[in-house]
């Protein structure tokens, strides 16, 4: 699982190679280049990114240990993913070691769901429902979109320029530097706290709407991601702490959202599967 060996390889990078402080201090007082810097941001740059911000949340919060459940996951989430929009990603998805309620997408393809959510849902259509929920977010490119915000600065352009020159005239031509200094930037994202801060509302409702088309395209009922959040709507009405009340709005409000949508859009669908059972096996 490439979420698995993020935070190693980036480790093993020579960090010498490369003044990173000097080239990220460079880039972010540059006046900015670009009036669109999403266009000027090329796959690979995002998939780097991604593996950055995954490296960062990682450091702070480590995968569950249950390989099973790991296998599990991946696979339901790739599955999902095979039908987005954005198949050709490099996906990958695990479950971190933590009892706090959330989930998180990364630019590229990396999904990452908390054990506390995962042990609160009940069907296998349910977890479709939250990860093609984070699917929906790396699909439209949201995270990478207020990640760029946060900078205010096509720091990108600059990336492409200066530290790809630097990489390959100190390493003979090893245009891996380029994409490190992306990824650690990814990482400082992540300890700065701005990847934590929530997303428009209009882009997590976005989120919700394409989360259910990719859930049916996937063969699960669509009303998984609704179960889910009534779910959360209980979880606060309880008292109970969870960070994702902090990053999205009201799970009410989110169904109220879907309400208007499902009817019309996936108002003829066959009744597809929940898979509880499946489900309660793999998840004790």
């Amino acid at each position: 699982m490439r979420t698995l060996a993020l935070a190693a390889l980036l480790a093993c990078l020579p960090a010498s190679a490369i003044d990173f402080g000097n080239i990220l201090n460079k880039t972010l007082d540059s006046a900015k280049k670009f009036q669109e810097a999403n266009k000027e941001f090329t796959p690979q740059d995002e998939i780097a990114l991604g593996d950055g911000v995954t490296a960062g949340v990682l450091g702070a919060s480590k995968l569950h240990p249950d390989a099973n459940l790991q296998r599990y996951v991946n696979r339901v989430g790739k599955w999902l993913a095979m039908h987005s929009d954005r198949a050709d990603l490099p996906w990958s998805f695990g479950v971190i070691d933590t009892e706090t309620v959330n989930a998180f997408a990364m630019p590229g393809g990396s999904v990452l769901i908390s054990y506390g959510l995962v042990k609160r849902l009940g069907s296998e259509a349910e977890l479709a429902g939250a990860l093609a929920h984070e699917i929906a977010h790396v699909v439209k490119k949201h995270q990478l979109s207020a990640i760029q915000s946060s900078l205010n600065s096509d720091a990108w352009a600059s990336i492409g320029k200066d530290v790809a020159g630097e990489a390959i005239a100190r390493r003979g031509g090893d245009v891996w530097g380029a994409k490190s200094a992306v990824a650690n930037i990814g990482i400082d994202v992540v300890k700065s706290g701005a990847f934590l801060r929530p997303l428009d509302r209009s882009m997590e409702y976005e989120a919700d709407r394409l989360g259910v088309v990719i859930a049916a395209r996937s063969g699960y009922d669509p009303y998984g991601l609704v179960s889910v959040l009534q779910m959360l709507a209980q979880l606060k009405g309880d008292g109970s702490g969870a960070a994702i009340f902090d990053t999205h709005p009201p799970a009410a409000d989110r169904i109220a959202e879907l309400e208007k949508f499902m009817p019309k859009t996936l108002g003829n669908l066959p009744n597809l599967p929940q898979l509880e059972a499946r489900y309660r096996q793999t998840v004790k």
